[in-house]
């Protein structure tokens, strides 16, 4: 990965020097690493080929902060078939000028690490060259600023590693500057203002305005007019003053790096010698003069440019505090606790399901209505297992309380449960439910069960009869029932229940 420095020759220079470029910056937004989370969660999982992404820039709006080449939640494709495909982008939006790009998601760190990123990027820069040869980078000139990004999602700490690349084919020998100016100071004042009213109409045409490669027809009576790449040829003849123009997502004194490739393009195409370029720039959304930039360069095509078996050199890769290195972001801070603990619930089931359950449905799992009678020893393993698979729904019966001696072999209970008499377990155990696992919809019945064998006496008749209405509605609700008590009387009028009303039960 051969290092590019920007260039220091500054605005107005006449000396010859090599052209020079300043790289493309990236931003990722944390909708673009959520919507990926998701994807691997429901659609991906341990598949790791390369995915068609999206990614946005436009041109420099600001006199000293240079645009960034950004991923949004959208840049993603939103294909529900399990098919890769292209993201649905509208087009027109003069802030979004679309770039189409690559993403290779690893399932581990070490994978990340052991990416060939010579070939990734030596591949990407095939693509290019294949674009200009066929033509296909005339029709779409987007393509010339095709991108590549490699990362692994670390879903239970929801942290990301990634890395950028802008491929740029490498001309040897390189462009050579001649002259840099403003555009203010280049243009008469008639072209100026020619000049910047038709790149205000281009802008702002949704069908043009984020096109972002272009060239400019200037005619003997300063009357200028934008085109399109593929009007080149027609044009030759008119024998008028022509710039190639693009928009130039930096800032600075040299030109942005979608140069670079446009370069190539000229070069190995129509084979020009001698190329005047606008880097077209804005202010409050319309074009700058006094920051945009006209910049004539020597391009001595090397040998071979023409062929299209031999693939330029390329580099790319962004830099990290000025150095070739990854980066990673961490999003557990900015995530609300209870969704992490959902998010990483869910990886567990998934990977499971990935790599030795295929058949598993979790959205039926989750929607899965469990009854647990008994909260003892039995009541509360079965929860805790029954949510590590991913039920989310649970009620508790029991009309016991929680002693001294139930902590030690009970796992929902603590001491606090036990003092003052002790709290109800039914209660005690969707508590320790919700606390274990905020997401979990449980409750706790309070209620005997009426057994076989065990007189009533007129008093208790009343609320026997109520326990037993209770008890049938709350097993005709719910999908699931566990048996759990301890004794066969107790687990009698449930098992009639359930077999009267054709529900699962063990």
């Amino acid at each position: 990965m051969a290092q590019e420095e920007k260039s220091r020759s500054g605005c107005g220079s006449s000396s010859s020097t090599i052209l020079q470029f300043v790289p493309f910056n990236s931003l990722a937004d944390e909708g673009f690493w959520h919507r990926l989370s998701s994807l691997k969660l429901n659609k991906y999982g341990i598949d790791d080929s390369p995915i068609p992404i999206t990614g946005f820039y436009a041109p420099c709006s600001h006199s000293q902060v240079s645009n960034h080449l950004r991923l949004l939640a959208e840049s993603l494709p939103t294909d529900e078939n399990g098919q890769s495909s292209m993201p649905a982008i509208s087009r027109g939006n003069r802030n979004r000028c679309p770039v189409p790009g690559t993403l290779y998601n690893t399932n581990t760190l070490e994978a990340f690490h052991a990416l060939d990123k010579k070939s990734l990027l030596k591949e990407e820069a095939n693509k290019i060259w294949e674009d200009i040869h066929t033509g296909r980078a005339v029709e779409d000139s987007a393509v010339l600023s095709r991108f590549l990004l490699i990362s692994f999602a670390d879903l239970k700490k929801w942290s990301f590693h990634y890395w950028f690349a802008f491929p740029a084919l490498v001309l040897d020998p390189p462009a050579t500057l001649v002259e840099s100016k403003r555009a203010s100071e280049w243009f008469t004042s008639e072209e100026v203002k020619s000049v910047s009213m038709a790149c205000n109409d281009w802008r702002n045409s949704s069908l043009t305005a984020d096109v972002p490669f272009f060239f400019i027809s200037i005619a003997s009576n300063s009357h200028a007019t934008i085109r399109h790449l593929k009007d080149w040829e027609a044009c030759q003849a008119d024998n008028q003053k022509v710039l190639f123009g693009f928009y130039d997502p930096c800032h600075e004194k040299d030109p942005g790096w979608p140069l670079r490739n446009f370069l190539a393009l000229i070069s190995s195409r129509w084979n020009l010698k001698s190329v005047h370029f606008l880097c077209y720039r804005e202010s409050r959304g319309f074009m700058d003069m006094e920051s945009s930039l006209v910049i004539e360069a020597l391009i001595t095509a090397p040998q071979g440019l023409n062929d299209h078996q031999l693939v330029p050199n390329a580099v790319g890769w962004e830099k990290n505090k000025n150095k070739y290195v990854s980066r990673c972001i961490n999003l557990a801070k900015s995530m609300d606790p209870t969704r992490l603990a959902v998010s990483a619930a869910d990886l567990n089931l998934k990977l499971m399901r990935w790599r030795a359950l295929p058949s598993l449905n979790l959205d039926e799992l989750s929607s899965v209505k469990c009854l647990l009678i008994g909260a003892g020893t039995l009541g509360c393993q079965v929860a805790r297992m029954l949510m590590a698979w991913g039920v989310r729904k649970i009620t508790l019966v029991d009309n016991g309380r929680v002693a001294m001696s139930n902590p030690l072999r009970q796992s929902l209970y603590t001491l606090d449960d036990c003092l003052d008499g002790g709290d109800f377990k039914a209660l005690a155990a969707a508590k320790s439910l919700k606390r274990i696992f905020p997401a979990v919809e449980a409750k706790g019945e309070v209620m005997a069960i009426p057994m076989p064998g065990h007189p009533v006496t007129n008093q208790e008749e009343k609320s026997v009869v109520d326990d037993c209405s209770r008890l049938y509605d709350l097993v005709d609700s719910h999908d699931a029932v566990f048996l759990l008590t301890d004794t066969r009387e107790s687990r009698w009028l449930p098992t009639l229940l359930c077999a009267s009303a054709n529900k699962v039960s063990s």
